[in-house]
């Protein structure tokens, strides 16, 4: 174990982007009165929980620690960190094997500042992670992941990052998949809009497909949805979205978009927010079935979108509850196979589908060349 002095760590320096506004405001106190929690005198399905997890922990698919950190002159993730919702105690008592950090931007940014903005987000993310090697490892590939937790380590993902750091460039976004990004949000771009993609996003999606960079539907338009699930060739995923059945929030999906991401085998990782799911553990249980039942359970997930500026369920309020949600599954009737899918399983198999993806198709064709001013002009 590191001495004091190291345990100690310096935030890394955000550079000109300090004056950005927040995208992660203050968290939120989400109360519900009515709510009492599920008594359970002998703690049987938590037991359960506990040992599913062991065996097949968490991946959670969102995560902003790394500009949560950005606010603090010090902190120590591997003994604890009170400031936050993620540290390396806490995730490891939430059986959090792998989790992807955001590289999500303040919104109104493009061009340069967009780029400049997610390079020093992702100069703070290695930096953090440089900090914590005993309990965190970057990550990039399935099967790194894998060997991160083999070795006792939370594998970490970079992104996903907001379309508006590649602009018009298909040379930036190979460049950000050399620093590690692993997923690109497909929204807030003139190429992947309410009117759908159009033919430089097309392009953007089939190369990102020969990189191993995942297309990040949440918040995109059913046009964007549908033609992605239709053009790539790699699983895709929302990172955040819900059930708009169960609760109208605009990132959640409706049940046709469900239906045609599971028959595309994507993957919609349900946030743990009073938000989009609901004030209480219940809620978001409510959704993880309605998920399930429409999509199918290959093709949901979890995201926990701690440290994001999100209000979070009652009993969820940091990345040490997930063995409460899970055992509030086991209590409805869901079996091993489905909860180690869920937590584990179904984010392995889009990360193996990607990287399959990216070898067959390097090994077919050359980066593309192709600019905006060609296709869309």
């Amino acid at each position: 174990m590191a001495d004091l002095q190291d345990d100690l760590r310096p935030t890394a320096a955000a550079g000109e982007f300090d004056d950005l506004a927040d995208p992660y405001p203050e968290e939120a106190v989400v109360t519900a009165e009515s709510y009492e929690p599920v008594s359970d005198p002998d703690d049987a399905p938590l037991t359960r929980a506990h040992a599913v997890l062991a065996a097949h922990p968490v991946a959670d698919g969102y995560n902003g620690l790394p500009w949560a950190l950005k606010r603090l002159s010090w902190y120590d993730l591997e003994e604890g960190e009170s400031t936050v919702g993620t540290d390396v105690p806490r995730l490891r008592e939430g059986r959090v094997g792998a989790l992807f950090w955001s590289l999500h931007l303040p919104e109104g940014l493009d061009g340069d500042r967009a780029v400049g903005a997610t390079l020093d987000q992702l100069d703070l993310a290695k930096s953090v992670a440089g900090t914590c090697d005993e309990g965190l490892r970057l990550t990039a590939t399935a099967g790194q992941v894998v060997d991160a937790r083999n070795c006792g380590r939370v594998a970490v993902l970079l992104g996903p990052a907001g379309a508006p750091a590649v602009g018009d460039s298909l040379g930036i976004l190979r460049q950000l998949h050399l620093l590690g990004v692993r997923a690109l949000t497909l929204t807030g771009v003139s190429w992947a809009s309410e009117a759908g993609l159009t033919r430089f996003g097309e392009a953007v999606v089939r190369e990102m497909n020969r990189l191993g960079v995942i297309a990040d539907l949440s918040g995109a338009s059913a046009p964007t949805i549908r033609r992605v699930l239709s053009l790539s060739r790699a699983p895709v995923l929302c990172s955040r979205s819900a059930a708009r059945a169960i609760r109208p929030h605009p990132a959640n999906l409706p049940d046709d978009l469900l239906a045609e991401l599971g028959a595309a085998k994507g993957l919609c990782l349900v946030p743990l927010t009073a938000e989009q799911t609901g004030p209480t553990v219940r809620d978001v249980a409510d959704h993880l079935d309605h998920v399930r039942a429409v999509a199918g359970a290959q093709s949901v997930g979890l995201s926990g979108t701690y440290d994001s500026g999100a209000a979070h369920p009652q009993e969820l309020g940091d990345t040490s509850c997930y063995p409460k949600l899970v055992a509030e599954l086991l209590r409805r009737g869901w079996d091993e196979h489905d909860v180690s899918l869920l937590t584990w399983g179904n984010v392995q198999r889009v990360l193996r589908g990607a990287d399959f993806t990216a070898r067959a198709a390097q090994q077919r064709r050359r980066p593309s060349t192709a600019t905006i001013a060609e296709l869309d002009g």
